[in-house]
Parts: structure tokens; sequence; C-alpha cells
């Protein structure tokens, strides 16, 4: 049995307007942890389609459960902003490099890309 390149490993979204559901066929292993999850809870609305046996799993789910998320790229100012906070954050948590990347990474995640400049540089 070959293995797939990372290429080929697709996420493919299928849905029409005439039908209530879509089909999500995906080789992503968060994306088929997280339709296992809501499938088990919520057997109504999402159902196991069929498993693949290199890996992929298609589900069934309901269109109204699936919504799409743009997210707009951060402007110089909030960089600057959390480029900041991730100072002050070292700065009040200096006792250990662990402590500090534990602190940064609850507070904020944009703040650990920031840490790592700060403290490797």
């Amino acid at each position: 049995m070959t293995r797939l390149t990372k290429i080929e490993k697709e996420t493919i979204i299928l849905f029409n307007e005439g039908e209530s559901t879509a089909s999500i066929y995906t080789y992503n292993a968060g994306l088929k942890k997280r339709l296992a999850a809501f499938s088990k809870k919520y057997p109504d609305l999402c159902q196991l389609e069929k498993p693949e046996h290199l890996g992929g799993v298609s589900y069934l789910i309901d269109k109204s459960r699936l919504s799409i998320r743009l997210q707009p790229p951060y402007s110089e100012e909030r960089r600057q902003k959390a480029s900041q906070y991730a100072r002050k954050m070292v700065s009040a948590a200096r006792p250990s490099n662990v402590a500090i990347r534990g602190n940064l990474r609850s507070e904020c995640r944009v703040c650990t890309r920031c840490f790592d400049r700060y403290i490797w540089s």
C-alpha cells in the first residue's frame, strides 16, 4: 500500500442549494476528530458516510451546522500591541522560560510568535 503525499490529502466540502446536507471528505486529522466528536454528540445532524482505506473519511452534515469563517490579517498596530504585551509578560515572568511560555499561550495566541522572536534573538 502506498502512502499519500500531503498534496493528495485533500479536504473537500460539497453542497448544493437543493439539499439540506453537505458532504465533507477529509484527511485532516484535526477535522476528522472534530467531526467524529460532533457526530457522536449529534448523530441526527452529522453521520459518518464512509471511512476510506488510506485514512480519509466522509461525513454527511446538516448544512445549517456548517460555517466558513474568513479572518482579515492583523494590522500593523495590532501586531505592535501584541508584541508589547509579549514583552510585558516576559519581563513579569522571568524566573523560568517554561512558565513564560505557558503564561503567553494561555493569555494570547498571537504573543507566542512575538515571544519566540524576543527570547531567541
